[in-house]
C-alpha cells in the first residue's frame, strides 16, 4: 500500500508540473519572415529568461492571425497578437483585445503609437509616401518628387507603379488623394474622381506582389511608386539607385500593432509581453533588423538606422494618421467601385 501511495503521489507531482508548465506556457501570433526570426532568436529568449516563462510564436500575415482570434472567440490559444494597424483596428471593434494595463514604460510611447480604444498599441512606424528610381530622374532631367500630386503630373505617364486598392498602399493613395481634394475618409468621391480621371492615366501597373514591385523600382521600369520606407530601404540596400520621399503634404503612417487578446490564457504574461516589447532595448532592435520606426522615444540607435526609419519627434509628428474605424466600413465597397473604375 506503501508503494502504491508513493506512486500515487509522484503521479500527481508529475501532472502538478505539467499543470505548472502549460500555464507558463504563452502564445504570440505576430508576421513571418524576417520578423518572425528576430523575435525567435532574440527577443523571446530575452523575455523567457526575464520571465521564467516559455513563448511559442505562431507566424502568419495579419489576416491569418484576425481569422484565427475570430474563429477561437472564447476559447483562445493565443495571448498576444501583432497585426497591421488596419486589421487591429477590426480586432479590437470585434472585442478581441483585452484593455491595455497601465505601465510606465506607457508614458515613453509617441501619442500618436496610441490607438483608440487603448486595446492596442504600435509596435513601430511605417511611412508611406513616395520613392522613384534615381537613374531614370536623372536621364528624363526631372528633378526629386516632393509631392502627392506628383503621382497625377502628365510627365510620369507610364512610369508611375502603384499597388491596388486590396493592397494598403494602393487604399492609402485613394484616401490622400481625397483628402487633398477636399473630401477624406468620409467624403470618398474626391479621391476617386483624381485617381480616376488624373493618376490611372500615368500608371504602368497597378502592383500588388512586393517582389515584383521591387524588381520594378530596380530596374527603372517604374520611375515613381508609392511604398513603404522600409520596403524601399530593403531595396535600395541591395544596390539599386532608388530613393524614399517624405511628400511635403505628410507621409501616411502605417503601423504594426500588438494586442493582448481578450480571454486570453496568459492575461498577465500577455501584459508584461506587451510591456517588453515596447521597452527601448527591443525598439531598437525592431529598427535595426525591420526597419520599424520606434514608438518608444527614449530609443536611442545609430545615425545611420535614424537616417533610414521613422526616427525622432520631427519625422513622428508629421506622419499622417487615418481613420480606420471609416475605411474598415466602407472597404468593401470602394474595392468593388475601385475594380469598375480605375482598374479597368
Amino acid at each position: 500500500m506503501d508503494q502504491v501511495r508513493k506512486i500515487g503521489m509522484l503521479c500527481a507531482l508529475a501532472t502538478a508540473s505539467l499543470a505548472a508548465s502549460a500555464q507558463t506556457t504563452m502564445y504570440v501570433g505576430g508576421f513571418g519572415g524576417s520578423t518572425e526570426t528576430l523575435f525567435r532568436e532574440k527577443i523571446i529568449p530575452a523575455f523567457e529568461a526575464k520571465h521564467n516563462a516559455k513563448v511559442v510564436y505562431v507566424p502568419g500575415n495579419s489576416t491569418d492571425t484576425l481569422a484565427k482570434l475570430v474563429a477561437q472567440r472564447g476559447k483562445q490559444d493565443l495571448s498576444v497578437a501583432l497585426i497591421d494597424d488596419g486589421p487591429m483596428y477590426q480586432a479590437v471593434e470585434q472585442k478581441l483585445c483585452a484593455p491595455i494595463a497601465d505601465a510606465p514604460v506607457l508614458t515613453e510611447v509617441y501619442k500618436n503609437a496610441r490607438m483608440i480604444g487603448d486595446r492596442s498599441i504600435g509596435l513601430g512606424f511605417i511611412a508611406t509616401g513616395l520613392a522613384y528610381n534615381t537613374e531614370v530622374f536623372k536621364k528624363n532631367g526631372w528633378a526629386a518628387p516632393s509631392s502627392w500630386n506628383d503621382l497625377a503630373d502628365p510627365k510620369y505617364k507610364g512610369k508611375v507603379v502603384i499597388p491596388p486598392i486590396t493592397n494598403g498602399y494602393g487604399l492609402l493613395t485613394l484616401v490622400m488623394m481625397s483628402r487633398m481634394n477636399g473630401g477624406g475618409e468620409e467624403k470618398i468621391d474626391p479621391g476617386f474622381d483624381i485617381v480616376q480621371k488624373k493618376v490611372a492615366p500615368n500608371v504602368l501597373a497597378w502592383e500588388g506582389s512586393p517582389g515584383r514591385m521591387a524588381q520594378m523600382l530596380q530596374t527603372g521600369e517604374a520611375g515613381l511608386v508609392v511604398w513603404g520606407n522600409g520596403r524601399v530601404q530593403a531595396v535600395k540596400d541591395q544596390g539599386a539607385p532608388v530613393e524614399f520621399v517624405y511628400p511635403k503634404e505628410g507621409a501616411i503612417a502605417l503601423m504594426t500593432a500588438i494586442c493582448p487578446v481578450e480571454g486570453a490564457p496568459q492575461p498577465a504574461l500577455a501584459q508584461a509581453f506587451l510591456q517588453f516589447v515596447l521597452s527601448a532595448d527591443v525598439q531598437a532592435q525592431l529598427a535595426e533588423k525591420q526597419g520599424w520606426g520606434p514608438v518608444n522615444k527614449t530609443t536611442k540607435i545609430s545615425p545611420e538606422i535614424a537616417g533610414r526609419v521613422v526616427f525622432g519627434p520631427e519625422r513622428v509628428d508629421k506622419l499622417v494618421s487615418v481613420n480606420y474605424n471609416v475605411i474598415n466600413a466602407k472597404r468593401a465597397e470602394w474595392t468593388t467601385r475601385w475594380n469598375r473604375t480605375v482598374e479597368r
